[in-house]
């Protein structure tokens, strides 16, 4: 029996915590069959990266037909775009796709620094996240991208709110970055979805993002609702959290099998 399919559009992570490495550990623990068009290679381990080489507009383009061209997709996750010109291009090939899409808008780094230029964020605000089933941004990806800056709860809505005026049809503001919560907020214009989890102290959390905008992508191809599939997703990396581990130096990966332990 062919299993359901996501194309995850991002880049690849050398250590093996984030990226497309955490993008395929993810599909494979929710049995889905994942396919990948790789934007950018990454030297980087548990205390950083040493280097970034953004794939040509033509390589992201030719990976995205031929995977859609033949295998197919029910549903597109995005995750490391690098630059305006593969940040445009993606926004064309979801659009010529027609499929569902989920926005993971990876533009700041765990330590603050900007990871795309104003132009690039304006190509995701006019035309990738219009584009999205739903968009998962945490909070500074919030004031890049709205110039709203959350510090409780009770700013979630307001970000929210901001995000949802951008054009997606479901917008998950993460609230992990708050001191003192672990409250997350989905919200669609009529819904306001209220998720609050655990809060665990390990510090072990290297890609957390990724793994929770692909499990949301990895649910919906089975067919689940954003809200479902949503709620699962994050089920699924609390558990990640509660059983990753130390590798190297630095920050460890979430577990992608922790729930089974």
């Amino acid at each position: 029996m062919t299993p359901p399919r996501v194309l995850v559009i991002a880049g690849s992570d050398s250590g093996g915590g984030a990226g497309i490495q955490a993008d395929i550990k993810t599909g494979f623990a929710f049995g889905v069959h994942v396919c990948t068009a790789i934007t950018a290679v990454t030297a980087q381990n548990s205390v950083g990266v040493q280097g970034v080489w953004v794939l040509s507009a033509a390589a992201v383009r030719a990976q995205i037909r031929s995977v859609l061209d033949d295998i197919g997709a029910d549903v597109i996750k995005t995750g490391m775009l690098a630059d305006a010109g593969t940040a445009s291009l993606v926004a064309d090939e979801i659009e010529r796709s027609g499929l569902p899409a989920v926005v993971d808008p990876v533009c700041v780094s765990t330590t603050g620094s900007a990871l795309l230029t104003e132009e690039a964020l304006e190509i995701y605000r006019r035309r990738l996240i219009p584009l999205a089933t739903v968009v998962t941004p945490n909070l500074p990806e919030v004031r890049a991208l709205t110039g709203i800056e959350v510090t409780g709860v009770s700013g979630l809505r307001t970000a929210a709110a901001a995000m949802l005026a951008l054009g997606p049809r479901w917008v998950l503001v993460k609230g992990g970055h708050l001191d003192d919560t672990a409250t997350d907020l989905l919200h669609d214009g009529n819904q306001t979805i209220e998720l609050t989890g655990e809060r665990i102290g390990n510090p072990n959390t290297h890609g957390t993002g990724c793994t929770l905008a692909s499990a949301i992508a990895a649910r919906l191809a089975h067919g689940d609702g954003v809200p479902t599939a949503v709620r699962a997703a994050k089920d699924f990396v609390t558990a990640g959290i509660r059983y990753s581990y130390q590798v190297g130096r630095g920050v460890g990966p979430v577990s992608q099998w922790g729930q089974n332990k």
